[in-house]
């Protein structure tokens, strides 16, 4: 392993080759996670809910379900997906989007998670390097791609998720990954309470719930991994993506305006580009905001 890692570390564009690959595992996984965990979290409430309120339970399957059992089946044919017809983008590709047994499509957003998760983990590696920031930053990344789509499915930001994130965050502060401890201690709080305050703020003055309680976690956890300095940014750059990406949806989508659109992976994208650029932002808006001062 050790020769490996050495020759990871000498050459380049080997080492993104791996990571590009690594990405495209993960982002099968993924697809697992963003579509099971939903139900399993439903699943887990519902019977903490039935024994609460001291119901007779629902029977249950006797097959386990979770992220690893039962095996990728076709939703429509119920066939089993064998392992050359599970891999990454390339057994889309052989397949030509249909299922082997009953040809039915299959749907272009599998692949193209995998092939956005290996993109976004080659744009990490390539501005990283071979360090530990890669490595955390790879964690960081793929979380929220997961979260992303699950909120955009289902409005809902898993504290199963958010909740391990943000301690690993405040962990690595400890070795000054991303930034110290005091700066992540900091992020996280004023991370949560930022958006809890604009969330009553808006309620009194509304009526109306503006967001939901997922979305503090999400920026506390951003905060926790990148700083209370970069808060702001990160706040900023999730308004500006969401305008474009709510008005696009609007234009060319003609998706339903009286159709809430989730914040969380407006976050999402914001806090991975300050992950990558977020002091360079700060950087030039101090560079800029001297000079017109």
């Amino acid at each position: 392993m050790a020769p490996f890692i050495q020759l990871l570390a000498a050459n380049p564009a080997l080492f993104l080759t791996v990571i590009g690959v690594l990405g495209l595992v993960v982002g099968s996984f993924l697809n697992v996670v963003i579509h099971r965990l939903p139900i399993m979290l439903e699943k887990t409430w519902r019977r903490e809910c039935k024994t609460y309120l001291d119901l007779e339970p629902e029977s249950e399957p006797d097959e386990a379900y979770n992220l690893l059992v039962p095996g990728s089946r076709c939703p429509q044919c119920n066939r089993p997906i064998r392992a050359w017809e599970n891999i990454p983008v390339v057994s889309y590709l052989l397949l030509r989007g249909r299922c082997a047994g009953c040809r039915i499509p299959i749907p272009f957003r599998y692949p193209a998670i995998e092939a956005l998760t290996a993109a976004i983990s080659v744009a990490v590696a390539w501005h990283f390097g071979f360090t530990w920031q890669t490595a955390s930053a790879l964690i960081l990344s793929w979380s929220l791609v997961c979260l992303s789509f699950i909120d955009f499915d289902r409005q809902l930001l898993p504290d199963a998720i958010t909740l391990p994130i943000l301690w690993a965050g405040l962990f690595l502060s400890l070795f000054n990954i991303f930034t110290d401890s005091s700066s992540s201690i900091l992020g996280a709080i004023f991370g949560y309470l930022s958006l809890w305050l604009v969330y009553h703020l808006f309620r009194i003055a509304t009526g109306k719930e503006g967001m939901g309680y997922g979305d503090f976690k999400l920026l506390a956890m951003l905060g926790a991994w990148l700083g209370w300095g970069l808060l702001p940014t990160i706040v900023l750059l999730s308004s500006l993506v969401g305008a474009i990406i709510g008005v696009a949806m609007i234009a060319v989508l003609r998706h339903d305006r009286s159709i809430p659109i989730p914040f969380g992976p407006y976050l999402a994208i914001a806090g991975w580009i300050a992950l990558l650029w977020g002091h360079d932002i700060n950087a030039a808006y101090m560079r800029f905001a001297g000079i017109s001062g």
